[in-house]
């Protein structure tokens, strides 16, 4: 119900949409987000969760512990007004009760220090004041930043926080030197007539605080959830066998990447219950050095070569550590590997992702031979297959009696042929139809000699008019 709207009729402005009643405080939703904290004690009996410290958020990852003097019901979620240096703050209470205690001592805050008072809840006009000072700090921002530029100061201003009564601001820089900045305070103030507060931060504060999209397609984690920042090292990614590429290691703010000591610490529990790196393997052909691990499978790769790989072999953790013992005892295996795994590499058949026999497309179709003598019909022994032919060669013995009418059925079909090459071939109506001479073909009643013979024996040409006088005298 908090967060419906209903036409303002009981207002003088009824065209602006007024909030209805704010929900009590125990129905209130905590704000899901950045430095977020969940009272687990909230609904424990016995006063666990009455208690007057107060823990109060600000912008981005600036929080602050009050005590709630004027015992104020409060809940996580409302916005309150604390005390400030000089003036007053606003904030939203994000943990009450006694883990507020828990976290003072997270934070370093010794239980006895001095703390700030909590003020009133936030009134219309507090947050009215709050919105403008926010509106003004962009513009802030760029003004400073060109103010630094001309008071030729090595340091860069990331942001701009307004108090929320507007008299105070703090200003957040990144330097890699030392920076005396007590002439920028003195210029900063004249020129915006405020309370000036200088915050060096680090590179990795600054993306929390701007915050972005990371290579994983997900919000930054340092502006998401991220409290506190521990110094990252390319160890953890030598622990991890992620290769050592500064542009792929490197977050958007130029330093290693947060996320490298999220899973740095199982990696290395796991790898010490693998061999190590130094340990090499003798066998009885060569000597392997190791390559690389796969923490997952417990799996290790050696090489026959120190620098390169060479020679690759993978075998499981527990196969490494009986080489190394077979090695301590003055043994040297054959293989790296069970001579089971070798025996089963070696009987394995290799089929595609479906299933099949790749050999399936090895299969070559049957093509006919294509025959000179198209009228002639084949015999039964041109028109059975070779398989059957040979078939039924290998039944009959090869003896002089089937052999004998074997040839003269060769040699009447030869006859046959040679006759039928002599006759010339004759269409329906009896004339003499010509047939094409094919490459390698002799004309009809002529042989190669006399074809020579007679071009030999050809009169020489004459032209058209000695020939026309030649018939003249005729």
């Amino acid at each position: 119900m908090g967060n419906e709207w209903k036409k303002g009729g009981d207002t003088p402005d009824s065209e602006h949409p007024a909030p209805l009643n704010p929900s009590p405080s125990c129905c209130k939703v905590a704000p899901r987000g950045k430095l977020h904290c969940h009272n687990w004690l909230a609904d424990v009996p016995g006063g666990m969760a009455d208690d007057e410290l107060v823990e109060v958020q600000f912008k981005n990852t600036r929080k602050g512990f009050f005590r709630n003097t004027t015992h104020l019901d409060l809940a996580i979620g409302d916005m309150v007004a604390v005390e400030a240096a000089p003036g007053h703050d606003i904030g939203q209470v994000t943990l009450t009760g006694k883990l507020v205690g828990l976290q003072m001592r997270r934070a370093g805050v010794k239980p006895d220090a001095e703390l700030k008072r909590v003020f009133r809840k936030a009134k219309s006009g507090d947050l009215e004041k709050y919105e403008e000072a926010k509106a003004r700090e962009n513009d802030t921002m760029i003004r400073s930043r060109k103010i630094a530029a001309d008071l030729k100061l090595n340091m860069k201003i990331g942001d701009v926080e307004y108090q929320g009564d507007g008299n105070k601001a703090i200003f957040y820089y990144i330097a890699d030197e030392r920076v005396d900045f007590r002439q920028l305070i003195k210029v900063l103030a004249e020129t915006f007539h405020i309370r000036v507060e200088m915050r060096q931060i680090g590179a990795r504060q600054e993306a929390g605080r701007i915050g972005g999209i990371g290579p994983c397609g997900r919000p930054l984690c340092c502006a998401s959830w991220m409290t506190n920042f521990v110094s990252v090292g390319t160890a953890a990614a030598r622990f991890q066998d992620i290769s050592l590429n500064p542009q792929k290691l490197a977050g958007q703010c130029a330093k290693l990447k947060c996320c490298l000591n999220f899973e740095v610490d199982s990696y290395v529990e796991s790898i010490k219950k693998m061999p190590s790196k130094e340990i090499r393997l003798e066998t009885a052909d060569a000597t392997y050095y190791h390559f690389k691990y796969d923490v997952f499978k417990r799996e290790i790769t050696y090489s026959t070569d120190k620098n390169i790989a060479a020679n690759l072999v993978t075998i499981d953790a527990k196969r490494a550590f009986e080489v190394i013992q077979l090695n301590k005892n003055g043994e040297k295996p054959l293989n790296l590997k069970r001579e089971e795994e070798i025996k089963e590499a070696d009987k394995k058949q290799y089929n595609d992702i479906l299933g099949q026999d790749i050999t399936r497309f090895d299969k070559k179709k049957k093509r006919r031979k294509n025959r000179s003598d198209k009228g002639q019909q084949p015999s039964k022994d041109a028109s059975s297959s070779p398989k059957q032919r040979d078939h039924k060669d290998h039944k009959e013995p090869a003896t002089q009696k089937t052999r004998e009418p074997r040839e003269q059925k060769a040699k009447e079909q030869k006859s046959s042929g040679q006759q039928q090459k002599g006759q010339k071939p004759q269409n329906q109506n009896g004339q003499r139809q010509k047939r094409r001479l094919r490459p390698g073909d002799t004309p009809d009643n002529t042989n190669l000699e006399a074809g020579r013979n007679a071009k030999q024996a050809l009169p020489p040409a004459m032209s058209p008019s000695k020939r026309m006088m030649g018939e003249a005298d005729q």
